[in-house]
């Protein structure tokens, strides 16, 4: 199944997900380089919402660019297969190796607003993300890695915690607590 079908059998959580489904569904079918960064109107990302094995924790790195405590993700750079970029992102913003997908299915949906920033010395203008999550496992042993270049720290919150540290109250009210809402409810 490819993304755009994803996608399509993918059932909301709530009306921001309707929405936002709709509009992603929308894009694929009149982009021609969704999964790339040199669309810069938009284009797709990967994040992964990492919970503790006792499912009490979510995994935040203290983003460089958002100057905030957020989840983990990135750029799907022509990658499709948008559980690796997931994955792949985990371990290079965290240090974390040994995650495990909870579910193949996609987890969550999200268009974002990036305002314009300047990465690597060049300046990137305002864009979308058009953003598919997924849930992750891991070991809140295992050890923890900060990536210079992307974030200034890494920590395990509780669920509680981690709706009180972001500094983006978008992202709190729209994104994680329904990330911790969905996830309570599978156990």
């Amino acid at each position: 199944m490819n993304l755009l079908q994803e996608i399509q059998n993918y059932v909301p959580f709530n009306e921001q997900e309707a929405r936002d489904k709709a509009l992603m569904i929308e894009y694929m079918t009149r982009s021609t380089d969704c999964l790339n960064r040199t669309d810069q109107t938009a284009h797709f990302t990967a994040s992964v919402w990492t919970i503790n094995k006792a499912h009490t924790k979510t995994l935040m790195v203290y983003h460089n660019i958002y100057d905030s405590w957020a989840w983990i993700g990135g750029h799907a750079d022509g990658n499709a297969d948008l559980r690796a970029v997931a994955l792949r992102e985990l371990t290079e913003e965290t240090g974390v190796k040994n995650a495990v997908l909870i579910h193949p299915d996609i987890f969550s949906l999200e268009q974002l607003t990036v305002n314009g920033h300047i990465k690597k010395g060049i300046y990137v203008p305002s864009h979308l993300h058009m953003n598919v999550t997924y849930l992750a496992e891991a070991d809140e042993r295992e050890p923890l890695t900060v990536n210079d270049a992307e974030n200034q720290a890494v920590r395990w919150w509780s669920f509680e915690e981690a709706l009180k540290v972001p500094n983006e109250p978008w992202f709190v009210e729209w994104i994680y607590k329904k990330l911790n809402q969905k996830v309570q409810s599978l156990y």
